[in-house]
């Protein structure tokens, strides 16, 4: 029933602003024209079609947000009104009452809010789907004092994203049992990363905890900032870190009218971007221009800042093998290499041709390379192998797809950054060195100095245990010897019998017939 009544309301939120009139109105039929003027008839849709949309989806709930959010940074793929619009759920989603926020503080840590903070800003900085941000002015335990951001989650979001993320399970269900292909795209199991994801941007002191991580990752980079955590005032509902200062990375403008050099800083982002992926395996999977500042401080100009870290993925050495593999044959357009790789990995079963498999990738990708970024669509392109997919029965990685959503990001931001950016030749380079470190000596000398500690234990106890391999495999030896022999003699006895047995039947058989020739004469 509880998925009934959802399905109900998501249907009455389309209908309510107007969603429907639009779906029909995209078509040129005159007959579906006709429909769509009837179905408006009583209801008042006289605001922009980009504001209905963003409503509905502010409407429908934090998981609707972040589709939207998404498709915000997809301009190449939207009408710029409908992009503008959907840009506004980064955040600028409706905040809730400063009250239940310091209600929140005050209750997590159990005191006032004055005197947590020497200042606390009651209207929100920011407000998302999941939490909304204010600004302070946090007491530190030395006397003084340090700018903050406090984050407070959304009250009420956990119940709100577990009815959507049942009604999706059911959904993924009903795909996966109509056809085979459903069965190929595993939505199960892409629902449950889903889940994953959002639950654990329902716990703030996860959100920090990453934070942390990348930022020790990205120390030595010298290309992003990522904000230190107060860990004295983390809590799962309420997370204070440094304030960070800088320009949101959409206003490419003011970046520019400021000095900084879009280009590079295009550029630094997919440098960014493939070093948390190849390099650490843990990386920001939730970079939309919301999240997203460039510094104009004086010690850091031109670098990004990143915020919000609630969502985050993470790769095996597996999959970053196969994955930096991939890209690298791409890239050189190997693609041989390419079709090879995904039935080594078993994503497409192992009785694909690998001529057919690397004739389909070639006809896909090759009318993109050597193209800026405004003349490529990755979403297009990820579209059109998608649909070679289908042919190939390719399955679909559940673990990769939060990548994949990421990289529609990066594409986004580089496409509102510099449009004659080009993708590929910015990335190959780092791939191709990253596969150097990886095959190469250097890979070699970081394995033996991680297994250093190990081995130093091991050495001093090598000669003992030689020992005991030795005398135990010689006892070994001589037990199965002896057991050897004895199922040795068991089988000559059973020879014996039976030739024995034999021969005495035989000799019978001689005897009958002597004795009958004697009678017969």
């Amino acid at each position: 029933m509880t998925r009934l009544f959802r399905g109900v309301f998501i249907v009455w939120v389309m209908l309510r602003y107007g969603l429907d009139e639009l779906v029909l109105t995209s078509f040129k039929k005159p007959w579906l024209l006709q429909i769509a003027r009837v179905v408006t008839i009583g209801r008042k849709l006289d605001a922009p079609r980009g504001q209905r949309i963003r409503q509905a989806l502010e409407s429908l709930g934090p998981i609707f947000v972040k589709f939207g959010q998404v498709l915000s940074t997809r301009r190449d793929l939207l009408p710029v009104d409908i992009a503008d619009e959907l840009a506004l759920l980064q955040d600028r989603v409706p905040p809730f009452p400063s009250e239940v926020a310091i209600g929140i503080i005050e209750k997590a840590f159990k005191k006032k809010v004055d005197d947590i903070f020497v200042s606390f800003e009651r209207q929100p900085v920011a407000s998302a789907s999941i939490a909304q941000v204010h600004f302070a002015v946090l007491k530190v335990r030395d006397g003084s004092h340090r700018d903050v951001a406090v984050k407070v989650l959304r009250p009420g979001m956990l119940e709100v994203i577990d009815k959507d993320l049942d009604l999706l399970r059911m959904m993924a269900g009903w795909v996966e049992s109509l056809s085979d292909d459903g069965k190929r795209l595993k939505p199960r199991e892409v629902v449950a990363e889903f889940d994953k994801y959002l639950h654990d941007e329902l716990d703030l002191v996860r959100e920090a905890s990453s934070a942390a991580q990348l930022r020790r990752n990205m120390e030595g980079l010298d290309m992003v900032l990522i904000p230190e955590m107060f860990w004295d005032y983390c809590m799962p509902d309420v997370m204070v870190m440094e304030r960070m200062k800088g320009v949101p990375i959409n206003q490419v403008e003011r970046l520019r009218a400021a000095g900084v050099d879009i280009p590079k800083l295009a550029r630094d982002g997919v440098t960014i971007f493939f070093t948390q992926v190849f390099r650490d395996g843990f990386f920001h999977a939730d970079m939309h221009p919301g999240n997203i500042q460039v510094s104009l401080d004086p010690a850091t100009f031109g670098r990004y800042i990143s915020l919000d870290f609630g969502i985050v993925g993470t790769l095996t050495e597996i999959d970053k093998e196969y994955l930096a593999q991939n890209f690298t044959a791409f890239f050189r357009r190997d693609y041989k290499r390419v079709a090879e790789l995904h039935i080594e990995s078993g994503w497409v079963p192992p009785s694909t041709r690998v001529d057919e498999l690397e004739s389909a990738v070639r006809t896909v990708c090759e009318p993109y390379f050597d193209r800026p970024l405004k003349e490529l669509s990755l979403g297009m392109v990820l579209m059109r192998l998608f649909q070679t997919s289908r042919r190939f029965h390719v399955e679909i990685q559940p673990q990769l797809v939060l990548l994949q959503k990421t990289l529609l990001n990066i594409e986004g931001l580089g496409r509102q950054l510099d449009p004659d950016l080009d993708l590929w030749h910015t990335a190959k380079p780092f791939l191709e060195q990253w596969m150097i470190n990886q095959i190469g000596p250097k890979k070699l000398l970081n394995e033996l100095r991680n297994e250093g500690p190990r081995y130093a234990k091991l050495l001093p106890e090598l000669p003992r245990l030689l020992f005991d391999f030795l005398h135990n495999s010689s006892r070994s030896r001589g037990a199965d010897v002896q057991a050897l022999l004895q199922e040795q003699k068991k089988t000559n006895r059973l020879l014996s019998a039976i030739v024995y047995g034999g021969l005495g039947f035989v000799l019978g058989l001689m005897v009958m017939q002597i004795l009958m020739r004697v009678r017969l004469f």
